[in-house]
């Protein structure tokens, strides 16, 4: 599989994704060096699925039709938050695995970030509301303010954004090897 790769092409695209066993927040911004275009951002309904397998088969295979469709070169997706509700977070954790799963069954390296960094990079604000990161995403990107979107749509959004802001620096340990470090830093090596 051919994937625009930063090494061929200036341009990378990135799969931001909130995941969610309901409503699953999904979006693919093109970054062009500073210059963000967002190609499309929504949300999947999972609702009517008649039990929770069902719902993670359809998070993994919408997944995988999200990457085939726009070969995303990362994807950067919402971590679970603490909850009180034990069974809601096994349901999100769950989600959040089955997207990751069928992000790394495409060789697509991915990032987790926390909601409060999230909300921090997007707005300057880690306890921002929903509707905050929604109005100041629509104000950096120039979105229509009249095109209804669900909140995890936003919220995908604002997870790509995030990752954007980090430069796509892949924050998980041990991803990077000792040559790659001496590539990239070598005054620091004796």
């Amino acid at each position: 599989m051919l994937r625009n790769t930063p090494t061929l092409l200036t341009s990378k695209l990135i799969l931001g994704v909130d995941p969610g066993t309901n409503v699953m927040g999904y979006s693919i911004i093109e970054v062009n060096g500073s210059k963000v275009k967002v190609l499309e951002y929504d949300a999947l309904s999972f609702k009517n699925a008649p039990n929770h397998a069902v719902k993670l088969k359809r998070i993994f295979d919408n997944t995988i039709l999200l990457i085939q469709k726009y070969l995303p070169d990362e994807m950067a997706i919402e971590a679970q938050f603490y909850s009180n509700n034990v069974q809601s977070m096994l349901k999100l954790g769950r989600a959040q695995g089955v997207a990751i799963a069928a992000a790394l069954s495409r060789d697509i390296p991915y990032v987790e970030y926390a909601p409060k960094r999230i909300k921090q990079s997007i707005t300057g604000n880690g306890n921002a509301s929903k509707e905050q990161v929604a109005l100041m995403l629509g104000q950096i990107l120039k979105l229509p303010t009249d095109s209804p979107k669900l909140f995890d749509a936003t919220d995908a959004l604002a997870v790509a954004m995030c990752h954007h802001y980090q430069k796509g620096i892949n924050t998980q340990a041990g991803t990077k090897s000792w040559k790659s470090f001496i590539t990239d830093n070598p005054g620091r090596v004796k």
